[in-house]
């Protein structure tokens, strides 16, 4: 009888659902919907129930990421009882490709970037779809690349955002003493397995345990403007450059736009520049209102 064990994440919407052994050998999977999951029956099973949206497959465990419809402690024990019928009567979890069990190459190269203390590596593959930063070691429960990376003492900060990791030093070392050896490691570690992001222990960026769906719904209207300006207009700028600029606040009173700078965009000298001459600047232009101001709260 298989036992499966119910553990909560730090995001409200997903659950794990762990075994007592391992169900996959250094691979990691994620299904958005039944036509993604060919390689998983026990995947495409779970789509048929209406609250599913996400399937995770990675080590010990299978993480779901629910709909709203409804909570957790309403269906988990339905969910688990399910997975281990489906496991009991011989169903298979994954498909095992001998080709894709094998070591699969990619390539990481370094991109400078406007903050001489941050370089940006580049992968040649998808890494997540929600960037994370971690300022320091005890911060990353969700990534085992970033907790390694930590272990080298000139690593200050790391941040991971699509297919790129930007890595942010202190001073002790220059890049040209270490940039070889930062991209070796993360190139061994990704094609050995190593998982770099583990999606389901992400924290949620909302307040409240709302997704961020409902929280933009209960903005005002200007404030869901900035958002849509700044992903469409600022943010792919910011990509290019290692770095990341998210939305805080608006305050209606006196125009003041809050952002938290992420990455490379972190402490980089230039970013108060690119602030008011660019973000600044463009927001006056798209809102027609002269009177707006932008604040970086970590600049």
């Amino acid at each position: 009888m298989t036992k499966i064990t119910i553990k909560e994440t730090q995001n409200p919407t997903i659950l794990k659902f762990e075994f007592e052994d391992f169900i996959t050998q250094n691979q990691n999977f994620e299904f958005k919907n039944i036509d993604e999951a060919q390689e998983s029956p026990l995947a495409q099973q779970l789509f048929y129930l209406p609250f599913v949206k996400t399937v995770y497959i990675s080590g010990n465990f299978i993480a779901i990421e629910r709909y709203s419809i409804v909570e957790w402690e309403d269906v988990q024990d339905a969910v688990a009882e399910q997975i281990a019928a489906f496991v009991d009567k011989g169903g298979i979890i994954i498909k095992i490709d001998e080709n894709k069990a094998k070591k699969q190459p990619i390539t990481v190269y370094g991109e400078t970037t406007p903050n001489p203390a941050a370089l940006k590596f580049v992968v040649s593959r998808m890494l997540t779809r929600n960037p994370v930063e971690y300022k320091n070691i005890d911060q990353t429960a969700s990534s085992p690349l970033a907790k390694e990376l930590f272990k080298f003492p000139y690593v200050k900060e790391v941040f991971i955002d699509e297919n790129y990791i930007s890595v942010t030093k202190y001073d002790i070392n220059d890049w040209d003493e270490i940039t070889l050896e930062v991209r070796t490691f993360i190139k061994q570690f990704i094609e050995n397995g190593g998982t770099v992001l583990d999606e389901s222990l992400i924290e949620v960026a909302t307040k409240n345990d709302v997704t961020k769906d409902e929280a933009f719904d209960k903005l005002d209207v200007t404030s869901q403007q900035i958002i849509n300006i700044l992903e469409e207009y600022v943010k792919p700028a910011v990509a290019a450059d290692g770095g990341n600029i998210a939305f805080d606040s608006y305050n209606e009173e006196d125009k003041t736009v809050k952002v938290i700078l992420q990455g490379a965009c972190s402490g980089c000298p230039s970013s108060t520049f690119t602030l008011k001459s660019g973000i600044e600047n463009m927001l006056k232009s798209m809102l027609n209102d002269e009177a707006i101001k932008v604040e970086a709260l970590n600049a």
